[in-house]
C-alpha cells in the first residue's frame, strides 16, 4: 500500500519503543502523590468458607495502621460491581465487594491501609480469620455432581444459564443422520493466567473538598472502570476521573474492575487522601481473573465426497465463583465462530455456564474464538483422516470462496470480505520442505495447517444490544489542528503495548497529508478522552478509533483546504498542499498553493483559522477540530491460516515446535512492523497455551501454580527460528480506510496447528489429542498407552 499512501503501510518504530528502552515509561508503581499511603488485602486462605469473623483490633491498634475495612464495613460503603453480559436464566447476582462466603482461595475480604507497603503486609497478617470451611467445588464436574455443594444461592445445579446458538435441532439431527462420516471428541482447555509483564495496580486519591476521586489505574477501560466505581462507590460521573498511565501488558485481564481495586478507591475516599496499591506476582497467581477454561462435546458430520454437513457443540463453561462483567462472553463467542471459514449446512452450539470455587475466569487473548479453532481443526483431521484424504484438501473443498462473501453463518455471523482459499494455500505452500535426514527412530515429524476467522471491530452497537451486553459498540476520536498547524488526536482506546499511539499518528497524518512527527496522539484520560466503553479490546482499536479518524482528518481536511483556498481568492478544488517531508508548520515548503503563484503556510492557515479570519458571513464558524462517533453497520472480520510443524520424541513426549508459518488477512496494514510484532507475540503465547500453561489446583481448590516456577511461559529457545509472517491485503468493505483487526490473531491458532501436526506426526495417538497443554507427561502416557516404545517401536 505504501505506492497509494505517505503515512499508512510503512513500517514506521513505534513511538513509545525508545522512551520505554531507555527507562522513561510511567507505570503505576512509578507514579508519586504526596503523602500516599499504601494498601494490602486480607485474603481467604480457603477456597469455600463462611467468614465468621474478621478480627482486625491488633492491626487497628498498630500505629502504623491508617485504616482497616472488614466485610461489615465495605458493606456500607460499596455496591456490588455491575454485569453487563449474562447468560439467559443465569442468577442476578453482580460481583460484591463486601463478602461474607468466601468463594475461592485469595479472594480479598478486607483492606489494611498503612504508611509502608511493609507495614500493611505486616498488618494484614495481623488481622484474626474466624472461617467456617465449607465444601470445595473446584472442577465442572464437582459442580455439576449430583447433591454437589452450591457455590452461588439461586444457581439451581450450580449453573449459570444457557443459550443457543445457530442451526435447529432438527437441521443438526438431519445432518447427523445422512453424514459418511461423523467425528466426535471431547475438549479440555483449562485455565490459563495471562501473565502481563505488569501486574495490576491502582493509585486512588479523593479530595474531600472537592468530592473528587483521581483513580490511576494499569487499566484498559478507563471509561467502563469510571462507570463501575460510581456503581460501586455512589459516586456521580463528574467526580470520577480514571488515568491509565503506561499499561505494561493486559491479553484481557485489565479490562474489568475487581473487587480489590474497588476496595482501594472506598478506602481514599474514606481516607481523604491517596491509597496505592500495587499487585504482587503473587497476587497476580491466586487473585487476577484467569482465561480460557472450556470443555467441550464437539461434533463435525461429513458427506462421503468430503462436504461438511454440520458443526455441533456443546460446550461447558468455567465461570468460577462469580459471573465476571462479561460473563460466559468468551464462551459464545466460540459458539459464534464455531464454524470458521467453512461451508456447512448446518452448525449450531450450546453454552452452558457453571460455578465453580476458584477465581472468575473473563476475557483472554483470542476471546473465545482460540478455543472455537483448536475443537473444529482437530475435528476437521480427524474426519480427513477417516476419510483418507490430505487435511488440507479437505480444508479447501469446504472454504468460504471471495465469491460467496459476504457470507451469513449459520450463527447469524456475517463475513465482508477475504479469499481464504489463498491464505491456507499460501500457508500450507510456505511449509513445504523436505524433512531433515539425520531423525532419528525415536523422533516422529510432520506439519499440519489449520484455518480460522478472527471477529474485529467488535460492535455495532445494535448487535450489542441484541446479545443483551449492556455496553456501546461506537468509538469516538477528537481531532484537532493546533493554532501552530501541530495536531493532537484524543481516542479512548489505550495502549496496552499494541503501538496504538504511532498507528493513530499515521491515519491521521495521512488524511490530513502532515508529516507524522508533526501529530500527537493523546490517550487514558476519561476527562479528556471521547467515551469508550470498549476501549483496546477485541480487535477493534485500529478498526474503530481508526476509521473514526479516517472520517475525521478526511473533514477536517476538506475545511483547512476550503479555508486557505478564501485566503487565496480561489475554488477549494483549485488548492492543492505541497509539505515537505522535513518541513515544519510555518516553512513555506509546508504550504497551500493557488493560482499565480500564490501560497499561504499551513501554520498561518490554522493561525487565521483561529483568530476568526476569512469568514464569509461575520456568524461563521470556523472550526479546525472534529469529533467523530463511529458506529460501524457491522462486525468485520480478519482471517489467517498457520502451519506448525512438529518433532515429537517418543521417548520423553517432548513437543519440539521447528517452524511455523502464519499467513494473515488484515486488511490494510497501518504499519506492518507492528503488525508483524503483533501477530509473533500471540504466536509465541498461542505456543504456551499449546504446550505448558494450566493454571492448576488441589483436591481442596488451592492454588498449585503460584509462581513461574510450577507455570511455564514460553521462553526465546521454545519459538521456532524459522518462524515466517506473511500478509495478504483484502480491505474491509466496512471500515474506514479499509482496517482489520489484527491484535487476537496470532494468539488464535497455535494450539490448533500443533496439535494436529503431532498427531499427523503420531497418528496412533491422534484421538487423543484433545486437551490441552500438551505436556511431555501427557504425550508420554498416550504413546505407552498405544504402544509405543521410547525407541519408536511398536509393542
Amino acid at each position: 500500500m505504501t505506492g497509494e499512501h505517505r503515512h499508512i503501510g510503512r513500517p514506521v518504530p513505534p513511538r513509545h519503543h525508545e522512551r520505554l528502552v531507555r527507562g522513561g515509561g510511567r507505570f503505576l508503581a512509578d507514579l508519586r502523590a504526596a503523602d500516599v499511603l499504601h494498601a494490602a488485602f486480607v485474603r481467604s486462605p480457603l477456597a469455600h468458607a463462611a467468614v465468621a469473623g474478621f478480627d482486625a483490633t491488633a492491626a487497628r491498634r498498630d500505629p502504623r495502621c491508617a485504616l482497616v475495612l472488614g466485610p461489615d464495613d465495605l458493606a456500607g460503603r460499596t455496591a456490588a460491581i455491575p454485569t453487563v453480559w449474562r447468560l439467559p436464566g443465569q442468577p442476578q447476582e453482580s460481583i460484591p465487594v463486601a463478602v461474607h462466603t468466601a468463594r475461592y482461595a485469595g479472594q480479598p475480604l478486607g483492606i489494611v491501609v498503612a504508611r509502608t507497603p511493609t507495614a500493611a503486609l505486616d498488618l494484614a497478617e495481623a488481622v484474626r480469620l474466624d472461617l467456617a470451611p465449607l465444601p470445595p467445588v473446584p472442577t465442572v464436574a464437582d459442580a455439576l455432581a449430583e447433591h454437589a455443594p452450591p457455590v452461588v444461592p439461586g444457581a439451581a445445579g450450580n449453573e449459570a444459564g444457557r443459550i443457543r446458538f445457530g442451526s435447529p435441532a432438527e437441521e443438526i439431527a438431519a445432518a447427523l443422520a445422512r453424514a459418511a462420516v461423523v467425528v466426535e471428541r471431547e475438549f479440555t482447555l483449562p485455565r490459563v493466567h495471562h501473565s502481563p509483564l505488569e501486574p495490576r495496580g491502582v493509585l486512588a486519591a479523593y479530595e474531600a473538598g472537592t468530592g473528587l476521586l483521581t483513580v490511576h489505574a494499569s487499566s484498559q477501560s478507563p471509561h467502563a472502570m469510571r462507570q463501575d466505581l460510581c456503581a460501586v462507590l455512589g459516586l456521580r460521573a463528574d467526580q470520577v476521573r480514571v488515568i491509565a498511565p503506561d499499561v505494561g501488558g493486559s491479553f484481557g485481564s485489565k479490562v474489568f474492575l475487581y473487587p480489590d481495586e474497588a476496595m482501594v478507591c472506598a478506602a481514599a475516599v474514606a481516607l481523604g487522601g491517596a491509597v496505592r496499591w500495587v499487585e504482587s506476582r503473587a497476587e497476580n497467581f491466586t487473585g487476577a481473573y484467569q482465561g480460557r477454561a472450556q470443555q467441550a462435546t464437539a461434533r463435525l458430520a461429513v458427506s462421503g465426497e468430503g462436504r461438511f454437513l454440520a458443526f455441533d457443540a456443546d460446550l461447558l463453561a468455567d465461570l468460577g465463583a462469580y459471573a465476571t462483567q462479561a460473563g460466559a462472553g468468551p464462551h459464545q463467542v466460540t459458539a459464534l465462530t464455531l464454524q470458521g471459514p467453512y461451508h456447512a449446512d448446518a452448525a449450531a452450539a450450546t453454552v452452558r455456564g457453571v460455578y465453580t470455587t476458584r477465581v472468575p475466569t473473563g476475557a483472554y487473548r483470542g476471546y473465545g474464538m482460540q478455543e472455537a479453532a483448536f475443537i473444529r481443526e482437530r475435528l476437521v483431521d480427524e474426519a480427513a483422516r477417516e476419510l483418507g484424504l490430505s487435511p488440507v484438501e479437505l480444508r479447501l473443498r469446504n472454504l468460504i470462496r471471495p465469491q460467496d462473501l459476504p457470507h451469513t453463518t449459520h450463527t447469524g455471523l456475517t463475513y465482508d470480505s477475504g479469499d481464504y482459499g489463498a491464505v491456507l494455500r499460501r500457508a500450507a505452500a510456505l511449509a513445504e520442505r523436505p524433512p531433515p535426514p539425520d531423525d532419528p527412530p525415536w523422533v516422529r515429524r510432520a506439519t499440519a495447517v489449520v484455518a480460522a476467522v478472527e471477529i474485529s471491530a467488535f460492535a455495532p452497537t445494535a448487535l450489542l444490544e441484541a446479545f443483551g451486553i449492556a455496553w456501546s459498540g461506537w468509538e469516538g476520536v477528537r481531532l484537532r489542528i493546533n493554532h501552530d498547524g501541530t495536531v493532537t488526536v484524543h481516542s479512548g482506546v489505550i495502549a496496552v503495548g499494541q503501538g496504538i499511539e504511532t498507528s493513530l499518528a499515521q491515519i491521521a497524518a495521512e488524511g490530513l497529508g502532515v508529516p507524522l512527527d508533526w501529530v500527537r496522539v493523546e490517550l487514558g484520560d476519561t476527562d479528556t478522552a471521547p467515551h469508550s466503553d470498549l476501549s483496546a479490546q477485541a480487535s477493534r482499536a485500529l478498526t474503530l478509533a481508526g476509521g473514526a479518524l479516517v472520517i475525521a482528518a478526511r473533514q477536517l481536511a476538506g475545511r483547512m483546504r476550503a479555508l486557505a483556498a478564501g485566503f487565496l481568492k480561489a475554488e477549494p478544488e483549485q488548492v492543492t498542499l505541497r509539505i515537505a517531508a522535513t518541513a515544519d508548520p510555518s516553512s513555506p515548503e509546508a504550504a497551500f498553493h493557488g493560482a499565480g503563484g500564490a501560497r499561504i503556510t499551513w501554520r498561518e492557515t490554522a493561525h487565521r483559522g483561529y483568530r476568526g479570519w476569512g469568514r464569509a458571513h461575520r456568524t461563521d464558524r470556523i472550526r479546525l477540530e472534529e469529533s467523530v462517533d463511529f458506529d460501524p453497520p457491522q462486525l468485520t472480520f480478519a482471517h489467517g491460516a498457520h502451519a506448525a510443524e512438529v518433532a515429537v520424541d517418543l521417548g520423553t513426549g517432548r513437543v519440539e515446535v521447528t517452524g511455523y508459518w502464519a499467513v494473515h488477512d488484515s486488511g490494510v496494514l497501518v504499519n506492518p512492523l507492528i503488525a508483524h510484532g503483533q501477530i509473533t507475540g500471540g504466536i509465541a503465547q498461542g505456543l504456551g497455551q499449546a504446550l505448558t500453561e494450566e493454571a492448576r489446583v488441589d483436591g481442596a481448590g488451592l492454588p498449585v501454580t503460584r509462581s513461574f516456577r510450577e507455570y511455564t511461559l514460553p521462553a526465546a529457545q521454545d519459538i521456532p527460528e524459522d518462524l515466517v509472517v506473511e500478509h495478504l491485503c483484502t480491505p474491509s468493505t466496512v471500515i474506514p480506510g479499509g482496517f482489520k483487526g489484527l491484535g487476537e490473531g496470532g494468539a488464535i491458532l497455535p494450539p490448533a496447528a500443533v496439535a494436529c501436526a503431532v498427531a499427523a506426526a503420531v497418528p496412533e495417538i491422534a484421538h487423543t489429542l484433545t486437551s490441552l497443554p500438551l505436556t511431555p507427561s501427557r504425550v508420554r502416557a498416550a504413546l505407552r498407552a498405544a504402544g509405543i516404545t521410547a525407541e519408536g517401536g511398536i509393542r
